[in-house]
């Protein structure tokens, strides 16, 4: 087996992954990833037992139980730049040998669920709701530095969104990959479900105007008008269609769940989104420790 560089895979003093600071035998099978490090609490302070802590700048994980099942929790951080460092380091910790260096042969498979927040882009989706992302839609630029496969039904439901949004050649590549049908299955009462832009920003990206003028004015509305084969744009935010796309690349099962502070097109926002997130975190919990 190839052995992997120092340069290449960076440990630090203590044996644990650079940026997570965590150790293989320190992160649980079965992870939740939330943006804001602060949130992490929110969610261990339901488990039962936390077994422990571990913070490197703005990732901290939790590693703890709720009953008999074993949960990390950790925190990337904003954008597909953070999931990059996040997606890897995860992967790295349950299948590279770190004595050795090299990849295992008998490979792991993650079960990674992110509990975010996002705006929503359909006018019958309120603040306070939840959607999952059946697919994550790609604007950023992560995923082309990665080889992939699409399935046919994947590539069906890119060309029709090229054809139907026009992006600036320069601003952006869509990608599109769909979530883990598996953990889709657990969450489908109380959950809209669609698909979920994942934006390389929070302004100009997501169509928000202070003093820089827009490159692509109509992209909210083409996004909310977007259709195909009864498959609709849900919601955007800045992270899932990342973990979508390295899920599919390094071979682990990945589902986003959002919870919607923000409805476009309305122009509402929620009046208390921290209390939207904590119902959306009971909810969660109670799947995935089943």
């Amino acid at each position: 087996m190839t052995r992997i560089a120092e340069s290449e895979l960076i440990l630090n003093a203590r044996g644990a992954v650079y940026h997570l600071d965590v150790r293989p035998e320190e992160l649980a099978h079965t992870i939740i990833t939330v943006g804001d490090p602060e949130r992490v609490k929110a969610v261990s302070k339901h488990f039962d037992k936390i077994e422990g802590t571990y913070q490197h700048r703005e990732f901290v994980t939790h590693t703890g139980f709720i009953g008999q099942k074993r949960i990390s929790v950790v925190s990337t951080g904003i954008g597909t730049d953070n999931i990059d460092i996040v997606l890897n380091e995860l992967d790295a910790l349950v299948n590279i040998d770190f004595a050795t260096r090299t990849v295992k042969e008998e490979l792991v498979k993650l079960r990674i669920i992110r509990l975010g927040t996002s705006g929503s882009l359909q006018e019958s989706i309120p603040v306070d709701s939840f959607v999952v992302s059946s697919h994550g839609l790609g604007l950023d630029n992560l995923l082309p530095f990665y080889t992939y496969q699409n399935t046919p039904e994947e590539l069906a439901l890119l060309e029709a969104f090229r054809g139907q949004i026009r992006m600036q050649p320069s601003a952006a590549r869509p990608y599109l990959i769909e979530a883990s049908k598996e953990l889709k299955e657990k969450f489908r009462e109380g959950f809209h479900t669609g698909i979920t832009v994942t934006c390389p920003g929070f302004y100009a990206p997501q169509g928000r105007v202070l003093r820089g003028a827009l490159s692509h004015p109509e992209l909210i509305d083409q996004l909310t008008g977007f259709s195909y084969e009864n498959k609709h744009i849900t919601n955007f935010e800045m992270e899932t269609a990342g973990i979508y796309g390295l899920g599919r690349v390094l071979g682990h099962e990945c589902l986003s769940i959002s919870a919607i502070v923000a409805n476009r097109i309305k122009k509402e926002f929620s009046a208390d989104g921290g209390a939207a997130v904590e119902r959306l975190i009971v909810q969660a919990l109670e799947k995935i420790a089943e």
